[in-house]
């Protein structure tokens, strides 16, 4: 039976909620039932090194709730098995921003009242993350992820390898060639980009170069460039890819760009407009990311975007179904008159 209690001395958690939280996740598992006798708690203060008031604390509270009964003379019993337990989950973004709020937001409605949530930002910053679930190892029921590093990858395996799989949910970003069998909701960001622009091609073909604008300041998955020039290859565009849309940025009749940043989408417009460039026959704009500006700007700016609220809620039905699959978010092309 001691393997039903999970009481580690270096966690913030008191130790008498992870009791409490031991016995609760051992009933909705099913490794007690009810009727069980479980340790008194003499015999579970001793097993664990705890003070014999921590215990008391424990199932004083979990007589109250009715979770156990103490029958004099015989011990602790369990008496309900009808719990509603919430999840204590921990959530590690790399960064927030708008789409960032519509995952987050669209998680927390779905696991509702089923869940109590921390949010912790990790900045792709290897050495704050491992700090971050240094802290927290153990404090939880799932740890949902964004993999977004863009040095130390060796290291960051290492550190997910400390999380229990059963506990692990990675979201946005899938990790290629990590074994461990975890849950995931991922875009694929190489193969996303170049099937969107495909989704195009009849768009696309009377612009005689391509160019992608991919900021280096703020790091975006290098997956995005590959795919964006396996596409202008298979399909005999010239092409370009620079890191902004600056005063020295020449824009030119004839080009189209895939926008990442809204600051770049801005400046390009306001370029167009200053050289007399109609937007959608002269120069032609694909932004990531769609938002309601974007369906009336210039009576609708093209997007290729992932479905955010759909990222969330597909990884909380995860958790809120016990299951570890894979799951590949949609990427689409919505047409409008920018290109």
């Amino acid at each position: 039976m001691d393997t039903l209690f999970n009481i580690d001395p270096a966690r913030k958690t008191p130790k008498y909620q992870q009791i409490i939280h031991s016995i609760n996740q051992a009933i909705l598992k099913g490794k007690l039932r009810k009727g069980d006798q479980i340790f008194s708690i003499n015999e579970l203060s001793e097993e664990c090194y705890l003070g014999r008031e921590t215990v008391q604390k424990a199932y004083n509270i979990l007589r109250k709730k009715g979770v156990l009964v103490g029958i004099p003379g015989k011990g602790f019993f369990v008496n309900r098995t009808d719990l509603t337990s919430a999840y204590r989950i921990l959530l590690l973004f790399n960064k927030i921003s708008n789409y960032k709020r519509q995952i987050y937001n669209a998680f927390v409605q779905t696991i509702g009242d089923r869940g109590h949530f921390d949010l912790k930002i990790h900045h792709s910053n290897v050495q704050l993350f491992e700090n971050q679930l240094a802290e927290h190892l153990g404090d939880y029921d799932y740890y949902v992820i964004m993999p977004h590093f863009y040095e130390g990858q060796d290291r960051v395996r290492l550190l997910l390898k400390t999380i229990p799989p059963e506990k692990l949910v990675l979201m946005d970003k899938d990790l290629q060639g990590y074994p461990a069998s975890y849950a995931a909701v991922y875009q694929d960001f190489k193969a996303d980009i170049h099937d969107a622009l495909e989704e195009a091609l009849d768009l696309l073909r009377k612009y005689r170069t391509l160019i992608l604008v991919q900021p280096t300041l703020v790091p975006y998955p290098a997956e995005i460039a590959v795919g964006f020039r396996n596409f202008c290859m298979n399909n005999c565009f010239r092409y370009r890819i620079i890191d902004e849309i600056d005063p020295g940025v020449e824009v030119c009749t004839g080009e189209a760009y895939v926008i990442i940043e809204e600051t770049d989408l801005v400046n390009l417009i306001k370029m167009c407009r200053a050289s007399n460039l109609l937007i959608g026959r002269d120069v032609g704009i694909v932004s990531y990311n769609d938002t309601p500006l974007k369906e009336i700007l210039l009576e609708g700016i093209t997007v290729i975007s992932t479905d955010h609220a759909r990222m969330g809620e597909t990884a909380a039905r995860l958790i809120l179904e016990n299951r570890r699959e894979k799951i590949k978010n949609p990427f689409v092309l919505i047409r409008r008159k920018s290109l």
